[in-house]
This record gives structure tokens, sequence and C-alpha cells, in this order.
């Protein structure tokens, strides 16, 4: 008698054959058949209607501070995913020098939206050296395994001091440093390195991230530490524009030390079409040898935008701001008041800066997400287009739509992979040869405005005191100039 059986599911075991309906039988740790007839279990599981799959890998999470108090690393476990990889974009928490580990955290805060807050209560930085944070994490139990990468900006760091930001070439002896801290810490386990490149990442202060415009004898130096250990992915966030030349030296580095390149790939509005060109280029790249892949979302990567988020279109308005303090219960009672939402929905010169304005106004992007909700809607659907069509304005949709289902309403932003108002691009994306599935951002992103896979605008950094927090945000969007 099998210890389990997981009875009458639909089976898609992973190897690109058909699905097929049957049984799963385990004991112990073991899958040990599967089929029509395993026979009787001491525990069985009907499936009837369901998916029975291997359990997922999450290549793109930043669970590096959750990971130390939460064994289920929520939410990633919940869609399935029994491994989980972290320490991605360059962000993390080791190596860490005595006092930094405050700026360790406020970097992780800014770059990805995750409570400074629950970071310092969390995590107890009882390590220095990075061997010693992978010792801190196998010392927790844990329901799913993770794997963790060598991140570029602890690195930095603790090699270079408060050089790290300013000092975009290091020396010498800067980078013979981090190559060995690198390679010390794939020989203890760790899966890879990982850098950002992007501009997007930001730090608390409004600085770029450790290593952004890092030059290619650093790169190369961390590449040669790694090429010594043996192993290890290089990861990187990265705007693959051709004016860094990205794609140029992401190619001679996997070529000259045979090092993986794995790098984000989106669908942007500023160039809805680059993401072929990229797409066309690493298959070039891999014809030449190089080992260049693209980490790509199965769906769009965007903001829920609400009353009890961080942000919504009215937040900098006015009369909005004159009840936003008010109890929840006060508030949405106060928007129901014809008057209140008169004076919310009056015209009013707002100093927006270009992204604000984006998000605050962007009509032709946002839509009612509704319950079900809809993920994919087509531009018709967008507050732009159904204003025309329906004799209103968008503020007068956007509105009503967050004060659906007792003011707890969703506005659905999709930022990237949607120029199209389709999922073709991201389908195009997932079927393409030099890609994997990856890029969800696992606990990161934790502001209440972000969907799933959003590379941070930085819009939002969580202070100790959210409200504060949420004041400065407000500041930034309603006075800062284009």
């Amino acid at each position: 008698m099998h210890d389990l059986v997981i009875r009458g599911g639909t089976i898609v075991d992973g190897t690109g054959s058909e699905k097929r309906m049957g049984d799963v039988a385990v004991d112990g740790d073991r899958i040990v058949a599967v089929g029509d007839d395993v026979g009787q279990a001491r525990r069985e599981i009907n499936a009837d209607g369901l998916l029975v799959t291997p359990g997922w890998v999450d290549i793109h999470t930043h669970y590096d501070g959750q990971a130390m108090w939460d064994p289920y690393l929520t939410p990633s476990s919940w869609h399935g995913c029994t491994s989980v990889v972290m320490g991605n974009c360059g962000v993390g928490f080791a190596p860490v020098l005595p006092g930094q580990d405050q700026w360790l955290i406020e970097l992780m805060e800014s770059v990805e939206d995750i409570p400074g807050s629950a970071l310092a209560e969390g995590v107890d930085f009882s390590w220095e050296s990075f061997p010693e944070y992978l010792d801190a994490l196998d010392a927790r139990q844990r329901a799913i395994d993770i794997g963790t990468q060598v991140p570029h900006c602890a690195v930095r760091a603790y090699v270079m001091g408060e050089r790290c930001i300013e000092e975009t070439t290091a020396s010498a002896e800067d980078i013979e440093s981090m190559a060995r801290i690198v390679r010390d810490g794939l020989k203890a386990g760790a899966l890879g390195f990982s850098t950002s490149r992007t501009v997007v990442h930001l730090t608390k202060d409004g600085e770029k991230v450790p290593g952004t415009f890092a030059g290619e004898q650093e790169l190369y130096g961390i590449a040669a530490g790694m090429r010594e250990a043996g192993h290890g992915v290089f990861q990187m966030a990265s705007d693959l524009g051709e004016q860094d030349g990205d794609l140029r030296w992401m190619t001679q580095l996997s070529k000259d030390f045979a090092v993986p390149i794995s790098v984000n790939l989106f669908q942007n509005d500023g160039n809805p079409q680059q993401y072929k060109e990229i797409l066309a280029a690493m298959h070039e790249a891999r014809g030449e040898g190089a080992q260049v892949y693209a980490q790509v979302s199965g769906r769009t990567a965007g903001l829920l935008l609400s009353l009890d988020g961080t942000m919504h279109p009215f937040m900098s308005k006015n009369a909005y701001r004159e009840i936003r303090h008010l109890p929840r219960a006060e508030r949405i009672a106060r928007m129901r008041d014809p008057a209140v939402k008169a004076a919310i929905l009056a015209k009013e010169d707002r100093r927006l800066s270009r992204q604000a304005k984006l998000f605050l106004e962007g009509w032709h992007k946002m839509f009612r997400l509704g319950d079900p909700p809809n993920y994919e809607p087509t531009e018709a659907e967008c507050f732009a287009q159904r204003a025309i069509s329906e004799g209103v304005t968008p503020e007068e949709l956007a509105y009503d739509t967050l004060m659906e289902f007792d003011g707890y309403g969703l506005i659905y932003f999709p930022l990237l992979n949607y120029s199209d108002y389709s999922f073709e691009p991201s389908f195009e994306m997932m079927q393409a040869p030099n890609t994997h599935f990856g890029g969800s951002d696992g606990g990161a992103h934790c502001g209440a405005i972000c969907d799933v896979s959003l590379p941070t605008f930085n819009l939002a950094y969580w202070c100790r005191d959210r409200e504060r927090g949420a004041q400065l945000l407000l500041e930034f969007m309603v006075h800062k100039q284009t």
C-alpha cells in the first residue's frame, strides 16, 4: 500500500509529452508509479479537474530577508513553486561589514519595495561573509527549497565602502577582492552572481545602485572568479540598450569565461518592438558560442491601484488629501457624498512630473479589474476609450471603479508586456528559443501598488512609518518637475 495517491488528475509531467489522465503514487519522498491503476494508499487526494505537475522553480525572487522568518516563502509556494532562487538584481544581505546592515536594508527597501521595518525586525545579520549567510539560511526550517546568488551591490559595498557608488571604476585590488568573494560564495553553495545595470534601480537617496556603471574590467574580473569556482549563472537586470553595450560585453564575457548569462526582458511602451531585436541578438550570440538567455514573464507586469494602496489617481487632489487621514469607513462614506465626489473630480492644476502624470492620469493604460478579474482587457476597455464611448470623463470611471465593492475596487495598470493590449508579446517571448520563464519578483514590491513582476520604478520606498512613506511619495509625485 502506497503512502499517498493523487487520484484522477490531469498529469502534465514537464517532459513535453501530451497531458493525460491518471494517478500518481508516492512512497516516502519518491514518486513510485504513474498510471491508470497504481493501487491503494493510506492517504488519497482527489485531483479530478486539476492539473498534477512537477513543482515549479521560481528563478527570480527577492526572499533574501523573508527566508529568515517565513518557512513557506509566500506567495511563491501558493502558486506551486517548490524551489525559488533569490539574490537577484544585485541586491542582498551578504557580505556585510559591521554597521552596514541598515544601509543594505534601505537599499532593498528602495529597489524592491520591501518594508524596511519588516527586514529590520526579521533579519538578525548574524553573519559577515557570504558563506556565513548561507549557513544562517541553512539553519532555518522551510517548506520549499531555496537557492541564492552573490549580490554585486553588497560585494561592492563590502570591498569599496563609501566609494562603491561614486567610483564607477574599481581598482585592480578592488576587483581582485570582489572576484575572491564571489568565487568563495559560489564554492560555498551560491548558484551565481547578480548585478543591476538599469537606471530605474536607485538607492534611498536617489543615486544609482552600486555597480550600475561598473566597467567591463570589473565584470570580467568577477567572471574570472566564477570560472575558478567552476559553476554559476551571471544574472542581471538591464535596460538592454545598445548605447551602453550591454549585449556586446555580455556576449564576450560569456564566451571568454564560459559563464551563462540570464537577463530580464520585457516589452516596453517606449520601444514596443525592441524585445524582438534583443531576442534576435541573443540568438546570434548563441550562434557565436555565448550562453545568453532572457528571463521572461508569462503575463504583464503592472500595478493595482486602490484606495488602500500606495497610489491611485486622486491621491494628490486637494479634496482627497483633506480626507485621506480619516478611518477607512469614514473616508469611504465621505467619498460617497456627491459634493465630495464633485470636489475630488474637479479640475485642478497639479504640477506632476512626467512619470507621475503617467501613473495618475495614464487613462490609456488604466482598466477596471472587476470580479472575476480581467487581466487581458482590450484597448476599448481602457478608461480613455470608455470615456469617449460612454460620454463621461476618465476621472469619473476611475472614481467609480475605486468605489466598487465597498471601496475595495481595483484599477489594473499593465506596465510592461502590454503595449499591444494583448498577451501575444509575452507568448512570443516565452516561445523564443533563448528564454526561461521567470521575472516574478516573488517577495518584493509589497507597497500595495504592484501586481506581479514589476521592475521597481522607485515610486515609493517604505519608511519605518508607512504613513511617512506615503507622504514622501505624494510630495515627489506632485512637486517634482520633469
